[in-house]
């Protein structure tokens, strides 16, 4: 396989064009073609951390297919590089392609924690829990340099506010300390997204994630913490990792997971390009079948925006994945579930505060 057919550590192999950019750069692999001439190595080529400051930090979520109602991102873009990251798209609003830009240009917001402790302030705001990525990981490989995460947990720790953290990098457990003061007052839950137990097709999927046996191990830490764990096995894309759903189930429940959940693949916007370009090059031998698989479970299409039905899919294989996850909740989570969070000790934090007015 040649320089260009396959770019070694990251996710998306091109820069589709941003949909939103009326006169076209013509985005092209133009400077990997000169690596290619000159024998360099196009995998090192540097992430760009680029600083942006936005108004606000936490978003209302309105989607019925999301169950958290409020999240925050202290990062735009994702090293993490998972090629089929619905994600993805939202780096066109910020100029950028949804392929290798998103991996490549990560955009920081320094003043994430400063904007949620004026949020977690305001009169106005009402205890709902607030989850830590929703879009982008929040413990991607740019947070061991900057610590942002790290300075929210201890805004939400200072205000007794629950917080939820999405990850699949055992770096959330750097923040320990943070976490068990949080989980003394039932403030903290944690997902962790486990898609494979096979190194391999981790490694082709989420090119700069955390090993499987990490983040079993993450899941076992936080767990023996007392931490209540959600496995996100998602997403589940037939032909890849639609066999392993009963035995992924058994290993996140056997490290102690509260839980589970399964999404069926979609590829909405530039994913559908950017995921076919991709199966070529790393799995061409079964790309048109996948490809055709994940088509039936969207009415024939890789698109599907449809509320209630676009996580789900539809159609006998869709129905087939569900059935797996079913068994599975039936053979390894019975009497498991994860808690609600802690409201109270933010509502006496704010019946306190406002009596100084």
């Amino acid at each position: 396989m040649s320089l260009l057919s396959y770019i070694k550590g990251r996710g998306a192999q091109a820069n589709p064009p941003n949909k939103f950019l009326k006169e076209q750069h013509e985005i092209r692999d133009d400077f990997l073609e000169y690596c290619d001439k000159e024998n360099e190595s196009s995998s090192a080529l540097k992430t760009a951390y680029r600083p942006i400051y936005p108004k606000t930090i936490v978003n209302k979520i309105t989607s019925p297919d999301v169950r958290m109602k409020y999240s925050m991102n202290p990062y735009q873009g994702c090293e993490h590089g998972c090629v089929y990251c619905y994600a993805r798209n939202t780096h066109e609003f910020w100029g950028y392609s949804a392929g290798l830009d998103f991996e490549k240009q990560i955009l920081v917001k320094h003043e994430a924690a400063a904007l949620l402790e004026k949020k977690l302030r305001s009169r106005s705001w009402k205890a709902e829990t607030i989850v830590l990525s929703g879009n982008t990981d929040c413990y991607q490989p740019a947070e061991k340099k900057f610590k942002i995460t790290r300075e929210c947990l201890e805004v939400f720790n200072k205000y007794k506010h629950p917080v939820g953290i999405i990850t699949k990098n055992a770096l959330v457990l750097r923040d320990r300390d943070l976490l068990e003061s949080l989980h003394k007052d039932k403030l903290i839950s944690v997902h962790v997204s486990v898609t494979s137990l096979s190194e391999e097709t981790r490694r082709l999927l989420e090119p700069r994630t955390t090993t499987i046996k990490r983040r079993l191990q993450t899941i076992k830490s936080l767990s023996d913490m007392g931490i209540p764990v959600n496995a996100m096995l998602a997403p589940i894309i037939p032909g890849i990792n639609s066999h392993e759903i009963l035995d992924l189930a058994k290993a996140v429940s056997d490290a102690g997971a509260s839980s589970f959940a399964i999404t069926v693949v979609r590829l909405n916007g530039a994913i559908g390009q950017i995921f076919t370009d991709w199966i070529h090059k790393t799995m061409p031998n079964k790309a048109d079948k996948v490809l055709n698989q994940i088509a039936e479970c969207h009415g024939g299409q890789l698109n599907d925006s449809r509320f209630g039905v676009r996580t789900r899919g539809e159609g006998n294989i869709a129905e087939q994945i569900h059935s797996l996850s079913s068994l599975a909740k039936r053979k390894y989570f019975q009497g498991r579930s994860m808690p609600e969070l802690n409201k109270e000790l933010y509502l006496m934090y704010k019946e306190g505060q406002l009596r100084l007015f």
